[in-house]
């Protein structure tokens, strides 16, 4: 899919795995590159997708996405990462990222949204509060239905 500023947004392949691997760096997650490739190759055998953002060079941004059924209604979504570049924030891309997601989420059925924030993630917070999610919990969440 590709988007505005020539950034495109799409599903991540084993080629990023080194690129995401020093984003995960950036943000003090370590893991090898092949490790990650691995990883990504499973996680499309499955109801996840992991999504980057790509300019030029390596990923901006990756978001992961799953999926799963609920007792009470449609399958819900979670959003358990997403990062972007310490020098790519503030310039949309964790927005186009999260509507990529939500695209992806509403595709697979879902018609919530939800992304767990831990405790001192003042930047996720006020991020999640100001994409239209609400505080639930240890969680946000936000319906995937167009408002009409």
């Amino acid at each position: 899919m590709n988007l505005r500023y020539g950034m495109e947004i799409r599903a991540a392949t084993p080629a990023e795995a080194p690129g995401l691997a020093t984003l995960l760096a950036e943000a003090g997650l370590t893991v090898s590159a092949r490790e990650l490739a691995e990883r990504l190759a499973t996680l499309r055998q499955g109801p996840a997708t992991a999504l980057v953002a790509l300019q030029w060079g390596p990923p901006s941004g990756v978001v992961l996405l799953h999926w799963h059924p609920t007792l009470t209604g449609a399958p819900v979504a979670c959003i358990s990462l997403l990062l972007v570049t310490a020098e790519q924030r503030r310039q949309g891309v964790g927005r186009l990222l999260l509507k990529a997601a939500s695209q992806a989420a509403r595709t697979a059925g879902c018609e919530r949204l939800e992304i767990a924030a831990p405790p001192g993630a003042t930047d996720l917070q006020g991020f999640c509060e100001a994409t239209g999610f609400s505080a639930s919990g240890g969680s946000f969440s936000r319906s995937l239905r167009r408002q009409a």
